[in-house]
């Protein structure tokens, strides 16, 4: 696989490359970085041919979209595609609490959700103003469930839902900027695919991220909703493909699984794909980052990065080459089901 190779996203000529570049460390996720270090990165990112950059206000409380508007201002805007978001209005913080969110050293402003379509104009302005740009080409609804299933993937999906704010409210309002050739793509951004599912039903989008749900440890979209994003020619960003961490640091003590620690049946599960991958020289990593290509509806994976040496090491992994065996292997374990696409 190639990072730089592109995919089209959804209905329209926008394409993006296999690799882009998650936001979160750009907003100070749990360390900080500085801006130096942001225009270092976004350089290491440019060379590896990687042109997607995903970002949004809720990402260090604007400190994310403000840090890659300095970097970009080094580059060639148009070199890049851009997808940011709305859903969280960003105010000015009351309350002497800490924040509970997981970014360091960001502004004393707190996030609330508002899905009126004037909080939709709003954030879009005060987004171009942070990024130091004059348009976006991706515009992504974020967290219409306020991120209910975040921190417990197995709850509710719908528990809570502003499904009807964002239809009657907010995506018109984008839909009217992409037929007027503003933006090139809209979609949505969640941590489930249940909600999605209903939207894909709902309206024309051209791409949903969904973070975490289609990974090495996940392919419950597999059934229903992969088809369905196909049927409806929306494209899959895929956010978290380490489930925020395991895949990464593979089964150690202490390693994270959807934002908590990893029960013991998931560290044993990710144990059997290391010793696979140690009997076929793949990386654990690189098999994370390769595996959701196999189904026809994934885009591009966005990693976050926040040195050129994480770039570099992203790359590196994406490129890395996986016999077919190894998937094969995986199958034959029960670690992956019989039916599962994975790459050619």
């Amino acid at each position: 696989m190639k990072s730089g190779q592109k995919q089209r996203v959804g209905n329209h000529e926008l394409e993006v490359t296999q690799m882009g570049l998650g936001g979160t460390g750009f907003g100070n996720l749990y360390q900080s970085m500085s801006d130096q270090n942001a225009i270092d990165t976004l350089g290491a990112t440019q060379s590896a041919g990687i042109e997607y950059l995903d970002t949004a206000p809720l990402y260090g409380f604007g400190v994310s979209e403000t840090r890659l508007g300095i970097a970009l201002s080094n580059y060639d805007r148009n070199d890049f595609v851009i997808s940011t978001k709305v859903g969280y209005t960003l105010v000015e913080k009351t309350s002497a609490e800490p924040h509970n969110a997981p970014f360091v050293d960001i502004p004393n402003l707190d996030a609330i959700f508002d899905f009126t379509a004037d909080a939709a104009k709003r954030s879009i302005d005060e987004s171009l103003e942070r990024l130091q740009t004059d348009h976006v080409e991706i515009i992504l609804i974020h967290d219409p469930d306020e991120g209910a299933t975040l921190w417990d993937p197995g709850s509710d999906p719908f528990a809570v839902s502003h499904f009807d704010e964002v239809m009657n409210n907010v995506y018109p309002v984008l839909d009217d900027l992409r037929n007027q050739g503003v933006i090139k793509a809209v979609g949505l951004g969640m941590n489930q695919w249940q909600m999605l599912a209903e939207f894909a039903k709902a309206g024309d989008f051209d791409c949903f991220l969904l973070a975490g749900r289609y990974t090495l440890l996940e392919q419950e979209p597999l059934e229903s909703f992969l088809p369905l994003c196909l049927e409806r020619d929306v494209r899959i960003i895929v956010g978290g493909p380490y489930n925020s961490g395991i895949l990464a640091t593979g089964a150690i003590e202490g390693a994270k699984y959807n934002y908590g620690d990893a029960p013991e049946d998931v560290l044993e599960r990710v144990r059997g794909i290391e010793s696979i991958c140690d009997r076929h020289n793949v990386p654990l990593q690189a098999a994370a980052l390769q595996f959701p290509f196999g189904h026809p509806a994934i885009a591009t994976i966005i990693p976050g990065a926040r040195s050129v040496e994480e770039i570099q090491t992203n790359v590196s992994y994406f490129e890395h080459h996986i016999p077919a065996d190894f998937w094969s292997e995986l199958k034959h374990e029960s670690l992956l089901g019989e039916t599962v696409p994975v790459p050619a």
